[in-house]
């Protein structure tokens, strides 16, 4: 790793310095701001994962009813009978802080949740179609879990990523830059340092022998 191009002062020896000192102790903190998001983003992880499972498995179960009523009903049937919503919700959109990451809050009112009622008369649908929609209704709270899980996880992976490249940049660039400088001013004032007493070592010389001339 090369030096910066400075002068090699007492001056500059002691500016770099505070900026190697600085730039360690922001090693260290990302350093410990990468590690502790990575540990929470395992648990939002498995978290989503075991959330997802159950929510596709609900959803095939939902979606297989559906198929089934659209295998004996008419399609004109199907589209009146899912015209209407059969439960509604109000939610209330928000934000929180992970470790300086700002990831959305999706809560639910549960006082808007009303019960489950299917918008239809029963005798032109099948079982099948009530089935599907009591179940694709029942699963919007997790489903909206499982949005506001994913978009977090997605957050974190992203700042965890800025963190590692900024972690890198300190460890195998900053850092390294600063001491090969500190490393460069140093060896240049050790070398005045000696051509300086060298000098005065011939000044003396010269000097002795004038007078012993005189």
């Amino acid at each position: 790793m090369s030096a910066l191009l400075v002068n090699p002062t007492r001056m500059e020896l002691t500016r770099i310095k505070r900026r190697l000192v600085t730039a360690k102790r922001g090693h260290k903190l990302l350093k410990d701001k990468r590690d502790e998001m990575v540990r929470r983003f395992i648990l939002k992880i498995k978290e989503n994962d075991t959330l997802r499972r159950r929510v596709e498995a609900e959803l095939s179960i939902a979606l297989s009813e559906f198929a089934m009523a659209r295998a004996i009903m008419e399609p004109q049937m199907i589209e009146a009978s899912v015209l209407y919503p059969a439960r509604t919700a109000q939610i209330e959109l928000g934000v929180k802080n992970i470790l300086s990451v700002r990831v959305p809050t999706i809560t639910i009112k549960q006082e808007s949740l009303g019960n489950t009622v299917l918008p239809y008369g029963f005798a032109d649908t099948s079982s099948q179609l009530d089935i599907a929609i009591v179940m694709l209704a029942e699963l919007l709270p997790r489903l909206i879990q499982l949005a506001e899980l994913e978009k977090t996880c997605d957050l974190l992976a992203d700042e965890i990523e800025k963190t590692r490249r900024r972690v890198n940049a300190l460890e195998y660039v900053m850092i390294p830059q600063f001491e090969e400088t500190v490393r460069y001013i140093t060896m240049k004032l050790d070398e005045n340092e000696r051509s300086a007493l060298t000098r005065l070592m011939k000044v003396k010389d010269m000097m002795l022998k004038q007078q012993e001339q005189l």
